[in-house]
């Protein structure tokens, strides 16, 4: 593989900076034997999309009739050609199989559950929430914490390796939790990550997140392989839209590559168009979709230069406009080294952790500061992560308390984004900046 990136794949941006590795995707494609099939249509399925299917070799495994997109399942190595034949049919391909990469900077706090010190570890170490809060002062303000002015649940969907309900800081704000993972109908976290997203957004215990009463709700992606199809990410969207959540977090995320050897454009164009219909479909029902902006420390603007060597144009995904688009900062108010940038693909940055900048001069590793990471819950106690899926979770949190503030279903996700864009404040170039968007996010000023 001779890209830079995974190309034409989603993979999940996993807690701490993460180191790109190969993947490939021509054997994938050979033994690969479900595709994507949208339709042009997208908000149902053609009357007799079972025929055409059957008719081009294919078996139907999944429908999403909602987004206008089937998965299928064929053995029939002209079934693309088949398939896009037919006059009901926008784009077909290959469907790609996310792994996530493997988190390195983690540093597990060796705490266990004996000790009852409500928010000791908060007062100690957990420096990014007060950066967001202005030490608590925003959860004196109407729905600063997460209750609802209108009395119902504030509900953040966290998509992600699911959540540890029993954690003894989050149990009391889990609201439910749903599998997407084939054979397993368990939301409980088997590694870490999705907790300790659902630690920033509401942990309320040791530990504290941006709106202590809040409620979370696992939306489980990834199993203990860490693999998961791009429909069943797709699902997880479209499914927590029609469960009226308010916010979602997508700590996820990857790049495509268009013009990729070993893919034609056209099957991952399919792909694409799919994870972009879920995101859509959440936000015309109204959800706040967060993302995060990824860890590889590059400049997202230019999408030829991200294909290095190669040619055409590599994106990173997803990258919808719609969405509210998350860089990683640091304790100093910093850009973290790792996190990535650019005009027009960040709107906000908010506390992703890492550990200082002294070190970054020298390379002294002796100089790094764990403390500068974030600390949040992960099954079985807590530990300090870094990564722009560190950032992502505070920008849902404070979305979740500015519509409480309002109360449930009265603000549009535009009118939320506007809220946490224009209240944030601002870094590093006077206005919008390739950085930092609009700025670092702020609770205080966005409730006021």
């Amino acid at each position: 593989m001779k890209n830079k990136f995974i190309a034409g794949t989603l993979t999940a941006a996993l807690s701490a900076v993460t180191i790109f590795s190969s993947l490939n995707i021509g054997q994938a494609q050979e033994l690969d034997k479900n595709y994507v099939v949208v339709f042009k249509s997208d908000t149902n399925l053609p009357s007799n999309y079972l025929e055409v299917v059957k008719g081009a070799g294919g078996k139907v495994t999944k429908s999403l009739a909602k987004l206008g997109v089937i998965e299928v399942k064929s053995d029939n190595p002209n079934f693309l050609a088949e398939i896009q034949k037919n006059s009901t049919v926008l784009d077909a391909g290959v469907e790609n199989t996310i792994y996530p990469e493997a988190p390195v900077d983690v540093d597990v706090l060796h705490e266990d559950f004996t000790t009852n010190s409500t928010n000791d570890l908060y007062n100690k170490y957990q420096w990014d929430i007060k950066q967001v809060t202005n030490s608590g002062a925003s959860w004196n303000m109407a729905g600063g914490t997460g209750k609802s002015t209108n009395g119902k649940d504030i509900v953040v969907a966290v998509v992600d390796t699911g959540i540890d309900y029993t954690h003894p800081d989050i149990k009391n704000n889990y609201a439910y939790g749903k599998s997407f993972v084939p054979g397993i109908t368990s939301a409980m976290d088997e590694d870490g990550h999705g907790t300790h997203v659902a630690g920033s957004i509401a942990g309320n215990g040791r530990v504290l997140g941006i709106g202590p009463q809040l409620k979370v709700a696992a939306y489980r992606v990834f199993g203990p392989d860490g693999g998961a199809a791009t429909s069943d990410i797709a699902n997880a969207l479209m499914t927590a839209a029609d469960d009226n959540v308010d916010v979602v977090n997508m700590s996820l995320g990857g790049y495509d590559w268009f013009q990729n050897p070993e893919y034609a454009t056209k099957d991952i164009v399919a792909d694409v168009r799919l994870f972009n219909r879920a995101i859509q479909y959440a936000i015309k029902n109204g959800v706040t979709v967060v993302g995060s902006a990824g860890n590889a420390g590059v400049d997202l603007s230019s999408p030829g230069k991200l294909s290095g060597d190669d040619n055409g144009a590599t994106h990173r995904s997803p990258s919808s406009q719609t969405l509210i688009r998350v860089a990683a900062g640091g304790q100093e108010k910093n850009l973290t080294y790792y996190s990535n940038y650019g005009v027009g693909k960040i709107d906000v940055i908010a506390p992703g952790g890492d550990y200082g900048t002294a070190w970054l001069a020298t390379g002294d590793k002796s100089l790094r500061d764990t403390n500068k990471l974030c600390l949040s819950t992960v099954p079985g106690g807590y530990a300090f992560y870094a990564g722009t899926s560190m950032a992502a979770p505070k920008t849902a949190g404070l979305a979740g308390v500015i519509i409480a503030k309002y109360g449930k279903d009265v603000l549009s996700p535009s009118q939320v984004k506007h809220i946490i864009q224009s209240s944030a404040d601002d870094w590093f170039k006077p206005g919008y900046d390739g950085e930092s968007g609009f700025g670092s996010i702020n609770a205080v000023s966005a409730l006021k």
